[in-house]
């Protein structure tokens, strides 16, 4: 039996509430800038008010042209451009589709096409109508944004769609490195992108009590991972998109190799739906550095889930001390959604690019907000103020955990 095969991230795109380019985006979350802002509607049947984070800058006519743009969901929309971006990045033309059968899409979303389905209800029952768009259900479907990246770029060997909540993304990449790692397949565009900001999505977020309250004020500071004051995640709508591909192949060709993708763990709490559990965590993490052939002494940045709840935080830093024992005190640990909000199944995928990019530069971005630690999450090394540099990072895991229990876990190595 051959050894599993090397996976080389070359490409990377992105579309955030930054806007602007990847080095950008990444100079502003160092500095501990934040995204989040109040988002309003008066247009609703009751006004909307919460701290959101928009992507107000993308327009997705220009992006994508218009012809195309309007045969697509925004969750689509959003992927598309982030897809387009990683590939031209990693050396790739749009205009010549490859011919070879082993280049192949995997792409999470936790929503899909929520703003479609949303104007249907409306259009039916707001506003009397008898019938629909014809496009509605493949505008709507969860696979419109894998099945558009394969579309428009030729790509034949496998289309798949994962929506496991918020580690749709992570969940994606990781079942594209394995493809990739087994042999199943040459290069895989890969990433998560979700547009969560319709009405009856916040409405049904807010029910559950989770969601951070703010007022003009005090809306860029709402999400707040670890604090002791902490009130809920921030919702947000965005995409990013990563290059795996063999490593020799990158090589052949004279690709950028960006970093490595170097292991993947998934397991299941399987326990409550919404209750999250450290040892399900545990086995994630574990397993990702397994397949990584990483010890947890050689791992130098944690990118937290930290989604800011009161009951997820604590646990999550449960789980890292488990893990790394007496050495937990010295791990940088941040959590970046303080900053570009919580994306849903794009989360994975945005916190994969931050990983990556921290890897590139040896800068750990900070946990913004962070000027009070709750006692419940000590323990671990956590980055506050401005960007941690120079440390000599050379390995790294970004942690996604999701309502149902499931856990994705995604390990990587410096190029």
């Amino acid at each position: 039996m051959s050894s599993p095969r090397r996976v080389a991230i070359t490409g990377l795109g992105l579309v955030s509430p930054f806007g602007g380019s990847i080095e950008d985006f990444f100079t502003r979350i160092s500095q501990g800038e934040s995204a989040i802002r109040l988002y309003q509607t008066t247009d609703e049947p009751r006004p909307l008010s919460v701290p959101a984070v928009c992507c107000d800058g993308f327009d997705p006519a220009v992006r994508l042209g218009k012809s195309l743009a309007s045969t697509m969901d925004r969750f689509t929309q959003l992927g598309v451009a982030a897809a387009f971006d990683a590939w031209e990045q990693a050396g790739f033309s749009r205009a010549e589709k490859p011919s070879q059968p082993d280049f192949g899409v995997s792409w999470g979303t936790a929503l899909g096409g929520t703003q479609t389905f949303e104007k249907g209800y409306r259009d039916l029952w707001q506003h009397g109508r008898e019938r629909l768009s014809p496009l509605s259900v493949v505008l709507g479907m969860n696979n419109a944004a894998s099945a558009q990246i394969a579309i428009q770029l030729g790509l034949g060997n496998s289309c798949l769609s994962y929506t496991v909540a918020c580690a749709s993304a992570a969940a994606a990449i990781g079942e594209a490195y394995e493809r990739i790692r087994n042999g199943n397949a040459t290069v895989m565009l890969t990433g998560g992108s979700d547009a969560t900001l319709s009405y009856g999505v916040v409405r049904a977020w807010e029910a559950m009590r989770v969601m951070a309250t703010a007022d003009e004020n005090s809306a860029t500071s709402a999400c707040r991972p670890f604090h002791a004051e902490r009130c809920g995640l921030v919702l947000g709508e965005g995409a990013a998109a990563l290059v795996l591909e063999e490593w020799e192949h990158a090589v052949a060709r004279g690709a950028p190799i960006l970093a490595e993708l170097a292991g993947y763990g998934a397991s299941c709490d399987h326990s409550h739906l919404v209750r999250p559990a450290a040892e399900g965590q545990v086995r994630a993490m574990q397993q990702a550095l397994d397949r990584a052939g990483l010890q947890p002494d050689e791992i130098g940045y944690v990118n937290a889930h930290g989604t800011a709840t009161r009951e997820g935080d604590p646990v999550e830093v449960s789980a890292l001390r488990k893990l790394f024992g007496e050495r937990a005190g010295q791990l940088p640990v941040s959590a970046s959604k303080s900053m570009h909000g919580h994306l849903m199944g794009a989360s994975g995928a945005i916190e994969a690019l931050v990983t990556v990019l921290a890897l590139q530069h040896d800068t750990i971005p900070p946990t913004a907000h962070l000027d009070r630690i709750d006692p419940a999450c000590e323990g671990v090394r956590h980055v506050t103020g401005s960007a941690l540099r120079g440390t000599g990072l050379r390995a790294a895991l970004s942690n996604s955990f999701a309502f149902g229990g499931s856990n994705a876990v995604l390990a990587f190595r410096a190029a």
